[in-house]
């Protein structure tokens, strides 16, 4: 009887890794999604906000020399004065939830960025050459491993800059530091409304409790009220952050051109 049960157990087990084995799942591949894809919704107007230009520590293990598809890559150092032109494809719901090459999280919805040589993270401005559109996106990544490939692009930059239903476009990047986006100047948007005694009401209430200018901008009988300017980007980020954690949920950051 003991030997029955054991040949049993001996016979369940091998069915069973048969049956594993079988399956077709590779236990060894990184991403749940063979090919990547587009996701369900398109991005919100809020999520197709250029990314924040800050302060940032470099990541000094994605700042080493690696070989990929037996090429040798060596990042950059410093991104400053650094411009290029190229192609730039995008990548999204197979990577989305996944680790970017310097620790953070893939966010199809964030404006983000996958770079070769790049310091991570950085901040790129990218241009559709072909019809103009700009987006600013923090570069957490590496990759794309093309040698026709400048950039791979969140799939919500793609979507600002016109091209997520090609693939690929032609772009012109440009690197941003601290030093360049602090010349330019901060607003943050507040809030809207339809009732201009109300968002003046608002604006008050702003200026004395954050010591800022405000200004509201009228658009199809639309009252859009924002603080600023504010010519410290940290400064600005800090407010935003602030308004946040207050009522202000749907604040977001503006910059003049």
């Amino acid at each position: 009887m003991r030997y029955c049960l054991k040949l049993f157990s001996c016979l369940w087990l091998v069915v069973f890794l048969s049956a594993c084995s079988s399956s077709g799942i590779n236990h060894s591949d990184r991403y749940s999604m063979r090919h990547d894809s587009a996701p369900l919704r398109v991005p919100t107007a809020l999520e197709m906000q250029d990314a924040i230009v800050t302060e940032v520590n470099k990541s000094a293990s994605a700042g080493r020399a690696y070989t990929v598809n037996g090429k040798n890559y060596t990042p950059m150092l410093d991104e400053t004065g650094y411009s290029e032109e190229g192609i730039a494809s995008w990548y999204g719901r197979k990577f989305h939830g996944y680790h970017t090459s310097n620790g953070e999280v893939y966010d199809m919805f964030a404006m983000t960025a996958a770079h070769k040589t790049l310091p991570l993270p950085s901040f790129v401005k990218v241009t559709n050459t072909s019809n103009g559109k700009s987006v600013i996106v923090r570069v957490n990544d590496r990759g794309p491993f093309h040698d026709d490939r400048l950039i791979d692009l969140s799939y919500a930059a793609a979507y600002k800059l016109g091209y997520y239903h090609h693939g690929t476009a032609k772009v012109k990047l440009e690197a941003i530091t601290m030093t360049d986006s602090t010349a330019r100047l901060s607003y943050i948007q507040v809030a809207a409304g339809s009732t201009l005694k109300n968002v003046e009401a608002l604006a008050y209430t702003l200026r004395q409790q954050y010591q800022l200018p405000t200004n509201i901008v009228e658009k199809d009988a639309i009252y859009r009220l924002r603080l600023g300017p504010i010519k410290n980007a940290e400064q600005a980020q800090q407010v935003l952050e602030k308004l946040k954690q207050d009522q202000f949920k749907n604040a977001f950051l503006l910059y003049s051109e």
